[in-house]
């Protein structure tokens, strides 16, 4: 008790002879737990009582179960709710704050109307599943529209595999990735995604009258003609609750304690919660968690977490994007550390007798200078029949990492390394990805190259932005990338030769045709031919897809063909028949070349090893359901690994415009909307939308044509591939997602024109002081 690192203690009272009791006839479970624990209780008070201390320390029971509570009373224990306890803390008023709401029962607004149907019990749910009523699968909330949403439906029927859901009623409560039941609609009521965009802008919880008229407006935006399956949420099977990142938005109301708080995604629902902290959380990035969603509140209850930091501060925002997208980054336990081999470390003359001496081969890496994670290598070497041999030489890092420990189960978790604008979260530890397992010069190992598309150079102090491009490959890039292919697709050979229902691989599936449909037509406007039949067709039809007088028009072909692709995924090959690379056009593909950075590369690591006889097996490396539950986790964390990449890269180059105000760059259409045109910037490897239509101001004549396609905005035409000049601004009216604005500046549209550079400035400022201002009245 006197150790100050034990933040708690576990008490194993069912196997302690003074605490163990018998349940008693006519006793239900539960009450028999309840009073095990209370009898727990008073023994542990009188055990506290032998020890030899000036402090007496008292045992203090907390249960929310009102009749265990009175029992307590009863028999002479001290018992709190959670909520009374708490509050009698007095040194600490804002731990209230993080109360959970107890029951959606209990927290139901008084006299509010009832908003949602009621959600239908599990046991109905899982009836009606098996019946066929109802159907089964993944919610996914849109970020356009909030009235609108898609079920994802498990199972492998090809009918009804995506169902819309559409209107506040039919949307019933249910959060971004739930598991859900859902009823169709009789086809009469289907509906066809919207192309509205609608943001949840209400402060008021009450007002549900502006929520039907968006209804409406989405209703007759529909062509019955792309109506699709559409339901309505019947009940919730898995909530997908997790702690979310965003920000207070604060009650007009002086004195008020509750407050809604508006999440970073904005996929999720704006949050109810009570807290006394109102002011000082203003303008914070805010952890908050959902606690339920009585049916006649307009959003779920919650509570506050924690407070992250200044919003738009770099550190902040980092810690934000990170818990956003789940990527594991706290510092490594000692657990985990434990299992570092203690330094200095050396190849024994025990590691020597089993492996093969190629120090006298000239190997070298390709990499920039600042790398510091060198997990592969190469030697070339001429034979005495003329041809050439080229090694490739990868970190043994399966060698300290052993199967089933402490580090072992950390690596798996976290899946891949996250590399980020201005910091890296390793894999495993700074150790191994850094040294043991880095092939640097002059040292003695037994043996990836991370090109992310946009480059910043930082400022040596302030570590800002100061100059963004693109990420030049060089000849070399390409070489180092071919060998790495050609030993990956070797090494996924042998190992499912050897493991043929067991070993880890990775598969691209083909696209469905018509993915290509936009590709197809952007080349057909400027009179190129693509062939989508094959991956081979496709890669020699973007070959000769080349215009003298547009040299970078081969570029933004092969950036479209990338958009048409499907997700790479990893599999376990006992659980699939389906094995083809589509992008690298092979039969079979597995990672094998970054142990350091991913662990699906650790895992063939051991395989190869068993199949080369070098190691012995381990039973979880040939269970194929373990290794395919392995997948799925990999499969994620990667998926999360690129979204946060992305919102670093997205991070960081508001910072780099917010130094820059207003930038007017050369661009060119890299899709064509209805209302809008999308751009890339090559100078900055950026993308952005062109939107023709302005809050408040006359819209321009519109007309878009889906076949070429193309949008002539009053007497301009624009198609796909099209060079334009637009201006470039931050927008940073909404601190929590700035975002940049584009606006068209060459070819000038009569009657349109950019909005005065001067006003985009103070609009890109001064907004969030316009809003301050007019709360404080």
């Amino acid at each position: 008790m006197a150790s100050p690192d034990k933040h708690f203690y576990s008490f194993t009272n069912e196997h302690h002879r003074e605490t163990y009791i018998e349940q008693e006839q006519g006793e239900s479970s539960n009450d028999r737990n309840d009073r095990a624990i209370r009898v727990a209780v008073k023994w542990y008070n009188e055990h506290l009582k032998q020890m030899n201390t000036e402090e007496k320390i008292q045992v203090i029971f907390l249960t929310n179960d009102r009749k265990n509570k009175e029992k307590a009373l009863e028999e002479g224990i001290t018992a709190y709710t959670c909520e009374e306890y708490v509050k009698s803390l007095i040194a600490n008023p804002d731990l209230v704050d993080r109360l959970a709401c107890i029951s959606d029962a209990g927290n139901e607004i008084e006299n509010a109307r009832v908003i949602f149907p009621e959600h239908l019990p599990l046991s109905k749910l899982q009836q009606g599943i098996k019946s066929g009523t109802y159907l089964q699968g993944t919610f996914r909330a849109s970020r356009e529209n909030y009235l609108e949403a898609t079920v994802w439906v498990h199972g492998d029927a090809e009918e009804n595999k995506e169902i819309i859901i559409q209107g506040l009623k039919h949307l019933n409560r249910a959060v971004h990735e739930d598991i859900v039941a859902v009823e169709l609609l009789a086809k009469s009521d289907w509906v066809a995604l919207s192309s509205v965009v609608l943001q949840d802008e209400g402060q008021n919880e009450e007002d549900t009258e502006k929520e039907e008229e968006k209804e409406n407006v989405l209703k007759t935006s529909i062509n019955k003609n792309m109506s699709r399956p559409t339901g309505r949420v019947v009940g919730i099977i898995k909530r997908n609750w997790r702690p979310l990142c965003g920000m207070l938005s604060k009650s007009q109301i002086k004195e008020a304690r509750r407050h809604l708080f508006t999440p970073a995604d904005r996929r999720i629902p704006r949050i109810r919660i009570e807290t006394r902290q109102a002011s000082t959380l203003e303008g914070q990035r805010i952890i908050v968690a959902i606690d339920g969603w009585p049916r006649n509140a307009r959003y779920p209850n919650g509570h506050f977490v924690k407070n992250l930091g200044t919003a738009g501060d770099k550190e902040t925002e980092t810690e934000v994007l990170l818990l956003e997208h789940d990527v594991p980054h706290q510092p490594f336990s000692q657990a985990v550390l434990n299992f570092l081999p203690k330094m200095p470390w050396s190849i024994t003359e025990k590691d020597m007798s089993y492996r093969e001496d190629l120090r006298h081969l000239c190997v070298c890496s390709v990499d920039p200078p600042s790398c510091t994670d060198i997990d592969d290598a190469l030697h070339c070497r001429a034979l005495e029949n003329g041809n050439l041999e080229v090694g490739v030489h990868i970190a043994d890092v399966s060698h300290f990492i052993q199967p089933g420990n402490a580090l072992d189960q950390e690596s798996a978790k976290r899946g891949t390394t996250v590399y980020l604008c201005e910091k890296r979260i390793d894999m495993v530890p700074e150790l191994l990805s850094s040294n043991l397992c880095s092939l640097r010069s002059n040292v003695d190992r037994a043996l990836t190259l991370s090109s992310p598309e946009v480059r910043f150079h930082m400022d040596s102090e302030t570590h800002d932005p100061i100059d963004l491009q693109t990420k030049e490959l060089k000849e070399t890039n390409s070489m180092v990338e071919e060998f790495m292919l050609l030993a990956n697709i070797s090494v996924a050979q042998k190992i499912y030769e050897e493991f043929s229902e067991c070993a880890l691989l990775r598969k691209h599936p083909a696209p469905p045709p018509s993915n290509y449909d936009i590709l197809v037509k952007a080349a057909k406007s400027k009179n190129l031919e693509i062939k989508t039949d094959s991956a081979k067709a496709l890669a020699d039809s973007l070959d000769k897809a080349e215009t003298p007088d547009f040299p970078y028009l081969n570029t933004l072909l092969r950036i479209l063909a990338t958009r048409c692709m499907m997700q790479a995924v990893y599999f376990c090959s006992g659980m699939d028949n389906d094995f083809h690379h589509y992008g690298l056009a092979s039969p079979i593909y597995t990672h094998f070349t970054s142990p350091i950075r991913r662990y699906a590369d650790i895992i063939v690591h051991r395989l190869l090893a068993v199949a080369i006889r070098a190691d012995s097996t381990y039973p979880e490396l040939t269970d194929k359901h373990k290794l395919a539950d392995l997948c799925k986790n990999l499969n994620y964390r990667h998926k999360m690994a690129q979204y946060a990449q992305r919102a670093s890269v997205a991070f960081h180059t508001q910072l780099f415009f917010k130094s820059k105000g207003v930038v007017n760059e050369e661009a060119y259409i890299l899709f064509v909307r209805k209302n809008a045109i999308v751009v890339l910037i090559p100078k900055f490897g950026l993308e952005g939308t062109v939107f023709f239509e302005e809050k408040d101001k006359p819209k321009p004549s519109l007309s878009y044509n889906p076949e070429i396609p193309s949008l002539t905005v009053e007497d301009t035409t624009f198609y796909t591939f099209d060079k334009v000049k637009v201006n470039i601004v931050l927008d940073a009216s909404n601190i929590q997602h700035q975002k940049i604005r584009m606006a068209l500046i060459e070819p000038k549209i009569l009657g349109s024109g950019v909005p005065d550079q001067t006003t985009l400035k103070e609009k890109a400022s001064d907004e969030p002081e316009k809003k301050k201002k007019k709360l404080k009245k």
